[in-house]
This record gives C-alpha cells, structure tokens and sequence, in this order.
C-alpha cells in the first residue's frame, strides 16, 4: 500500500518509478533507489535513537549487491527505484509523513 502511494506521488510530479523487489504487502520494509549527481544511491530506513530514519545504504555499483543480500535476508523487502528530480528529498518528506 505504501509503495503504490509512494509511485502515484512520484507520477503526481511528473517522475516515475519502477518496483525492482516485491516484498510483503503488509509487513515489508521499503528501500528506494534514487539518482543524483549521475550515481545511483539506495535509501533504507534505519532505527535510530528517534525512532526510524532514511539511512544511505550503498552507492553507485554497490547498490546491486546491497538490494541482493537485503533481500535474501528479508524476503519482505521492497526496493523502489524512483527517477524524479529531487528524489532524495521527496522521499526524506514522504518518510517523515507516512
């Protein structure tokens, strides 16, 4: 439910996004892939002292390889590539609201 949110935002603005791993409708976590500067970066929640935070998770050529031992790990993981201007800060605010 989240992710479909998430996507028709993204289209809302004019950017689009693409679902690279499934995860569990009601329980899974969600990761997103963003491009900026030319290199692709993975944002994943994190549990921090105030409850959980967006966290940079891999870079550039790492992404790949971090989204396949995640979800082998989490067969609940959805991994969420999103092409939109300004991804990073889109997703920081739809976090901080979901």
């Amino acid at each position: 439910m989240r992710v479909d949110i998430l996507l028709r935002q993204v289209a809302a603005q004019g950017g689009f996004g693409a679902v690279l791993a499934r995860g569990d409708n009601e329980a899974g976590a969600i990761a997103v892939v963003v491009r900026e500067g030319g290199e692709e970066r993975l944002l994943a929640p994190v549990l921090g002292a105030q409850g959980y935070c967006l966290a940079e998770m891999a870079i550039g050529p790492a992404v790949p390889g971090w989204i396949e031992r995640a979800t082998r790990r989490d067969p609940d993981l959805w991994v969420v590539e999103l092409d939109i201007p300004q991804a990073a800060q889109l997703v920081a605010g739809w976090w901080a609201t979901g």
